[in-house]
Order: structure tokens, then C-alpha cells, then sequence
């Protein structure tokens, strides 16, 4: 991976001439390990400027029409700001490049039950949205990818407890279960929270495809229902109660919850073990897979009805 070099005053100026923008000042942004960010302010607002370093064009055009999509749509995210000429992307450096209006907010490192109920609400409503023709038809780092480990660690016990776990997974795959256009990668920092507490904003649509909508509840609720050990059922039933607020989830995906909510942690831990060990080998965080293996083998041991009562 190449990530963008830190960029001169000119180089800026000369990113922001196709969309007439006058800055006043900007600075990188922490965070995003495919994409170099940027907080760019005018005299009257604030943008946040997303340099690609790993998507192609051709990917990066799909993802802001998807967001273009969702903003038609009426859903509440990231809003693409077009240049002059109306493109919703450009080019720097031979790297994809798109311009979005900066959401005020923060990042919560706890979001709490009553934002879940709100953020449980918002979760139903993309799934509501049908999903366009360009987006995947399967999640990028799911279990038609897990032999993949056999390439660089076939004989490791991550390898062999993936393999089984996988197993129990797909004895809970059905095909009648129903799909939507989902997000897939919903945790904490992928969340936006107003100064008041009161709403959240769902970000980074860049793993979105047409999948089950129970991996999405799955996902979340790993993604922000845990504190890394355990979950909170608390935290779950807000969630939970949210969504079906505004979809009543069928009896057969209240049995696959668990199993997905695994799937969840499972395809995780995978991604981070294949990532930091093997694509993007990094020493300080080749265990970091650990976390969401052992989430995972929590669930699995929780009982079967553990999310629902009725």
C-alpha cells in the first residue's frame, strides 16, 4: 500500500481548483488506513477531502454513486460535493479523490442504549433502500475467502479454529433468509455522534453490497455492542428494538442472529489476521485478530436464544 505523501499549500489548491473552493486552512485527518483525509475550511464551511490510496477509479466512482444513491434516497450520511463540471469525483496524482461536507460530531468510544434505539431505527431504514445494480453481491471478506490463510499460515490453529467455525456458520446459512443493501462494517468509529448525544450519523459506506441483513445486525452489533470481551445485552435489546421498529425480523432470521453475529466477529478476525500478517504485516498489531476471535467463541458459547425473549 502507498499512502499519500503529506501535500504542499499548492498541491491543495491545485486538488480544490475543480470545485471552486477558496480555502482558508486544512489538516490530515487521523484514521483510515486505505484513504488519506483531509479537514479543509472555508470562510463559511468545512469539507473533508478523501485521497484513495488502494481503490481504483472504477471503485472509487461506484462508491461515490452509492453515496449519491443514498443521498437520493434520503438517507443520512457522508454528502458528496460535486465539482463545477457536476463530476463527483477527480484525480490527483494518478489517485482517485472525492470531496465531502464535514459532519460535526465526534467519535464515541461507548455509544450508549438510547443512541442504539435511534442508531438500530437508522439501520432498518438503509435496509429498506433497494439495493443498486453496481454494488457487490457478497461481502468482501467473507467465508468464500477464508482459505485464503491456507497461502500463508495453512498449519496455524487461527486456520483450523476458522475452518471450524466456519462449519457451524454455514449449517445457519439459509437461502430464503432475506438480503438487502447493507452496510457490513458498522463499529464505533464508523459512527458520527452529534454534540447533543441525540443522533448519529452511519459513515464509510466502502464495504456496502447486497447480503444478508442479519450479517449487518450481526456485524453492529459486534461493532458496537461489545467492549471487546463480551457483549452487552443491554446494549443488544435497544439495538434490536430499534430496528424492528421499523422491520420485523422473520422467525428464521431471529434463529441465524446468533450464528451471523458470529459470522460477524469471525469474517473480522479474519480480515485482521490476513491483513496484519500476511498483506500489510505490521508487528504491533499481528494479534489484533485475537480480539474478535475470542468474541467470537463467546457468542458461540452464549445460549442459542440469547438475543431474543419472545
Amino acid at each position: 500500500m502507498t499512502h499519500t505523501k503529506v501535500i504542499t499549500d499548492l498541491d491543495m489548491e491545485r486538488i480544490l481548483v475543480p470545485y471552486g473552493i477558496k480555502m482558508v486552512s486544512y489538516k490530515m485527518l487521523s484514521g483510515g488506513s486505505a484513504n488519506t483525509n483531509y479537514l479543509i475550511r472555508t470562510e463559511d464551511n468545512a469539507f473533508v477531502l478523501t485521497i484513495c490510496d488502494e481503490k481504483s477509479i472504477e471503485e472509487t466512482g461506484k462508491l461515490a454513486s452509492l453515496l449519491e444513491y443514498l443521498k437520493q434516497h434520503k438517507f443520512s450520511t457522508s454528502e458528496l460535493i460535486q465539482t463545477t463540471t457536476e463530476a463527483l469525483t477527480t484525480t490527483w496524482n494518478s489517485k482517485p479523490v472525492m470531496l465531502k461536507g464535514f459532519i460535526e460530531g465526534y467519535i464515541a468510544k461507548d455509544i450508549s442504549e438510547d443512541l442504539l434505539l435511534y442508531l438500530g431505527k437508522e439501520l432498518a431504514q438503509l435496509h429498506q433502500i433497494k439495493a443498486p445494480d453496481f454494488i457487490p453481491r457478497e461481502i468482501a471478506f467473507g467465508l468464500q475467502h477464508f482459505d485464503d490463510v491456507k497461502v500463508y499460515a495453512p498449519d496455524s490453529s487461527f486456520y483450523k479454529w476458522l475452518k471450524t467455525t466456519q462449519h457451524y456458520i454455514e449449517n445457519h446459512i439459509n437461502s430464503d433468509l432475506p438480503k438487502a443493501l447493507i452496510h457490513s462494517d458498522i463499529f464505533n468509529s464508523n459512527i458520527i455522534v452529534d454534540q447533543e448525544r441525540k443522533q448519529a450519523t452511519i459513515m464509510d459506506f466502502e464495504e456496502a453490497c447486497y447480503y444478508y441483513r442479519v450479517f449487518d445486525i450481526g456485524m453492529m452489533i459486534i461493532g458496537t455492542c461489545s467492549n471487546k470481551t463480551t457483549i452487552n445485552l443491554d446494549k443488544v435489546a435497544n439495538l434490536l428494538k430499534g430496528y424492528r421498529q421499523e422491520i420485523q425480523l422473520l422467525e428464521i432470521e431471529k434463529k441465524a442472529l446468533k450464528a451471523f453475529t458470529i459470522y460477524a466477529a469471525t469474517a473480522t478476525a479474519y480480515w485482521r489476521h490476513q491483513n496484519f500478517n500476511y498483506v500489510n504485516f505490521n508487528p504491533e498489531m499481528k494479534n489484533r485478530y485475537l480480539e474478535m476471535k475470542n468474541l467470537a467463541d463467546y457468542v458461540m458459547n452464549l445460549p442459542d436464544n440469547f438475543l431474543f425473549e419472545d
